[in-house]
């Protein structure tokens, strides 16, 4: 083989080994990051991999929200209607939360009855209903505020906290 061409082979494969690496750290660093949303019925159901971070959403049970007197250390249900499940969190709630009303947790799924939350997002107004909270209530047959949703929700998608207060 000429000199040359060999030359240009080894610089065309070093330039694909190099690709193929950026490709294959892009997408070990895009798995890390995914955070899938699951709702009552799947986390209680076993659909959700327990050990992972994810979004889970639903309506406060009633009567369900703790407080403990001495720490932040919130608990509360969140159901959707076939479904409720614990979440545990430790920090200051957003205004808006209180029972009845949509939330969002980010966190990590302890087991199947018990979810330990990093953040607490809390729906804006008496009308919003996030897209994934809603669609998993209709789905169940929750009569409640499915159905409710407000198209012109701005920023945040309609949750308090870290993403913008109202």
């Amino acid at each position: 083989m000429n000199p040359v061409r060999k030359q240009r082979l080894m610089v065309v494969l070093a330039i694909l080994v190099g690709l193929a690496i950026a490709v294959g750290l892009a997408v070990y660093a895009l798995r890390q990051n995914i955070n899938l949303f699951y709702t009552p019925q799947q986390v209680v159901n076993g659909e959700a991999p327990v050990g992972t971070k994810m979004r889970v959403g639903g309506l406060v049970e009633e009567g369900s929200v703790r407080r403990d007197p001495e720490s932040l250390n919130v608990t509360f249900a969140v159901t959707d209607g076939k479904g409720t499940f614990e979440i545990h969190y430790q920090g200051i709630l957003p205004d808006l939360f209180r029972e009845g009303q949509g939330v969002v947790a980010n966190g990590t799924l302890v087991s199947r009855d018990r979810f330990e939350a990093d953040e607490v997002l809390a729906k804006h107004d008496e009308t919003y209903m996030p897209p994934e909270v809603q669609d998993a209530l209709e789905k169940a047959g929750h009569p409640g505020n499915a159905g409710k949703t407000d198209q012109n929700a701005q920023g945040d998608g309609g949750y308090g906290g870290q993403y913008g207060d109202p």
